[in-house]
């Protein structure tokens, strides 16, 4: 089934922050460990919804790396901007056939917040669930939010780490004569060497001709 031009965008996004499929960072772990601590629920979760699974940054409780995206409670909450609670999900003609409630972990109560990032679209969830029914006071409902922004901008901020190591090794070359600015400690003079010299430093380099100067050759064949 074709998907939705928003949908196809969000995926792009989510795509972006090259989050999916890494390994576990504390950054993130302490927030869902804080999360189940304060909601005292026995799992916790940072969801990101693909296209056909939501896959778990973090978690705690739950042994699953993943599921699959129709199961997903988290894909119902990615749909609007507001933390979704379900109190009782065999209660809930949404989930009450879902196999995570008939089935392990055996999901009662439910409580997730949307992972809204700069650019307007939500890449998953931060949520609570429990195997009991249940429902989260005024305070609980909204330390989950703050702790959903600290998500956010965990996220922002590895996608922002991530660009400026990206950028770090972008080469400074001089726009007249394609010298290459050479790392030097900030008590020596500036430094510039030719390109072909630099690369010879850093990488293997082999010298050829390519078509383009071999054509100018033979049409001009004085000129160097």
């Amino acid at each position: 089934m074709d998907m939705p031009n928003q949908e196809l965008r969000r995926l792009d996004v989510l795509r972006m922050y090259r989050l999916l499929d890494t390994a576990a960072e504390k950054s993130f772990d302490e927030l869902t460990r804080l999360a189940a601590s304060i909601c005292d629920a026995p799992i916790s979760l940072i969801s990101l919804v693909d296209e056909n699974r939501q896959w778990f940054k973090s978690r705690h409780g739950l042994d699953a790396l993943e599921t699959p995206r129709e199961q997903a409670f988290c894909a119902h909450v990615i749909a609007g901007d507001e933390v979704m609670v379900v109190e009782d999900a065999t209660r809930d003609s949404r989930f009450e056939d879902n196999p995570l409630v008939t089935g392990d972990p055996n999901i009662r109560f439910y409580a997730g917040a949307p992972l809204k990032v700069e650019s307007g679209f939500n890449l998953g969830t931060l949520c609570v669930i429990d195997r009991v029914p249940r429902t989260l006071s005024e305070k609980q409902l909204e330390a989950l939010e703050i702790l959903r922004n600290a998500v956010v901008s965990q996220i922002e901020l590895r996608r922002s780490l991530s660009d400026l190591e990206a950028v770090r090794h972008l080469l400074p070359v001089c726009a007249w004569c394609r010298s290459v600015k050479v790392d030097t400690p900030a008590d020596e003079p500036e430094q510039w060497e030719p390109l072909h010299q630099y690369l010879t430093h850093t990488a293997s380099v082999t010298h050829g001709i390519c078509p383009s100067c071999l054509e100018r050759q033979r049409q001009n064949p004085d000129q160097p």
